[in-house]
């Protein structure tokens, strides 16, 4: 991946002042190693006239697998082979912004001993990416660097130029130009809104990087339009950072409106007696609707199928009245994490007895499921390929046929409430459908009536009038147990 930095001069003020604010000379090609790999910096041309700068990394895939996330938000998105066969090595992100705060760390804070007169002083600049991620697509580019005093042009990279008919992809090739911006404001502008634009952070996100954010952002953060969305996706949407940022970004925008510092709007403001009750997260919330419909249906003996990392498992354990409580999953590295999370090698021997952990693929019958007084499905059947649901189906219902089963799932309809979800998007890179509340029931009604199976259906979250829950939760119970109730 590479980027550009073009300027143009003339004999008072030539263009080659750019490898004094780049700190690189001109006349030499220089290296810089990087933790995922080796950034290049050469001039392609360099007179008084023109100057270009070029930053060219080459990306260790090898290190990017064993150092990073490898796959989902956090490193290559989009499919379960990410971490091998990715777009990392070539289309810019955080690799990217990361590689320019170390090669270019001096001009990003505007210093230059050598010529101290230069860093101040707006120049032409053209800066050229030929291969953006953009989240958002063209009209979200516009939207964040138009605002800067950029000209923005933001070309749609084609799939295949021998396919048009096959559309745009999802990169585009970017070109800024502006005359009253210095290098250092265009490379904070880089440094924030690449990684933004590409929503995918190749490292984890430490509440240090709210200082970075700051400090990058200062003189244009606080006002731009886009604050909030570039704050979320920056801090990976982590929640108490964002919050964390846009605190201090409001205390910012106060201090600026009232020509004061800001550790004086700060220090007048008394510290609150209460603090603020925080929204509780939907998976806690979905735990709890989980638990209980468990404890309203009676049973003591639970399967947690596809339990994943073993966090409902867990918030079980902590009920008496849950006498054994299996966890299930495909994946033995999920397990194995589970087991760690609920210590299961420091438990009491009354406790450990409590729990089981097996490896199972729901999409095969299992004579080990059987017997079992409630079965829970929470958020597995839309990471399933709806041709495999049918086998889970019979899997679950006809074969184990636990008197309980609940099931939850997203709920399409919400996702339009979701601000940092681009439209059209599901809510995960593995998720092969999301359904409507309509879709949800109408499955759940078949599957109830060719198994024998009443069925009510519960919302998970705040329920809204439009749009309904964001999870829906169907709740299955054999016929014979709702004779029974009845009579």
């Amino acid at each position: 991946m590479f980027l550009t930095i073009s300027t143009t001069g003339s004999a008072e003020r030539p263009a080659t002042d750019l490898g004094f604010l780049l700190h690189k000379h001109p006349e030499k090609a220089q290296a810089f190693s990087t933790s995922y790999g080796t950034a290049h910096v050469l001039y392609p041309e360099a007179d008084a006239e023109r100057c270009t700068a070029a930053l060219l990394l080459e990306v260790d895939a090898v290190a990017l697998v064993r150092r990073g996330k490898g796959k989902g938000r956090g490193g290559a998105p989009d499919a379960a082979l990410a971490q091998y066969v990715n777009d990392r090595p070539y289309a810019a992100s955080s690799l990217l912004a990361v590689a320019l705060s170390g090669v270019f760390s001096s001009a990003m804070r505007g210093l230059c001993n050598a010529r101290p007169d230069l860093p101040g002083q707006p120049r032409p600049l053209r800066i050229e990416v030929p291969a953006l991620p953009a989240r958002g697509g063209p009209d979200l580019v516009r939207g964040l660097f138009e605002p800067l005093g950029w000209t923005v042009t933001a070309e749609p990279v084609p799939l295949d130029t021998e396919f048009p008919q096959w559309g745009d992809s999802r990169y585009i090739r970017l070109v800024l130009t502006a005359d009253t911006l210095t290098v250092a404001q265009a490379l904070r502008h880089l440094y924030v809104l690449l990684p933004v634009l590409d929503d995918a952070k190749h490292y984890w996100v430490a509440p240090d990087e709210v200082d970075k954010l700051l400090r990058a952002g200062e003189g244009w953060l606080p006002g731009h339009p886009e604050q909030k969305l570039i704050t979320s996706r920056y801090l990976s949407r982590r929640w108490s950072l964002t919050r964390q940022a846009m605190e201090r970004l409001e205390l910012v925008r106060l201090a600026e409106a009232d020509d004061s510092d800001v550790e004086d709007i700060d220090n007048a403001v008394e510290a609150e007696t209460e603090s603020e009750e925080k929204p509780t997260p939907l998976a806690v919330r979905r735990r709890d609707a989980i638990v209980a419909a468990l404890r309203t249906s009676g049973a003591a003996r639970v399967l947690d199928l596809g339990c994943g990392q073993g966090q409902l498992v867990q918030e079980l354990l902590k009920d008496p009245s849950f006498t054994e409580i299996v966890g299930v999953d495909v994946s033995m590295r999920a397990l194995t994490i589970a087991s760690r999370r609920l210590k299961l090698d420091r438990m009491g021997e009354r406790q450990a007895a409590r729990v089981k952990l097996f490896q199972s693929s729901l999409a095969y019958t299992d004579k080990r499921l059987k017997g079992y007084d409630a079965a829970v499905l929470s958020e597995v059947i839309e990471h399933l390929d709806l041709p495999r649901l049918p086998a889970l189906e019979y899997a679950v219902f006809g074969a184990a046929r636990p008197r309980t089963v609940l099931v939850t799932t997203p709920n399409v309809e919400y996702n339009v409430r979701w601000e940092s979800l681009p439209a059209g998007h599901v809510r995960h890179g593995d998720h092969r459908f999301e359904w409507t509340r309509e879709e949800f029931r109408a499955w759940a009604r078949q599957v109830g009536e060719r198994h024998g199976y009443g069925v009510e259906f519960v919302p998970v979250g705040p329920d809204d009038p439009e749009v309904g829950p964001p999870t829906q939760m169907a709740v299955f119970v054999t016929e014979t147990v709702k004779e029974a109730k009845a009579a």
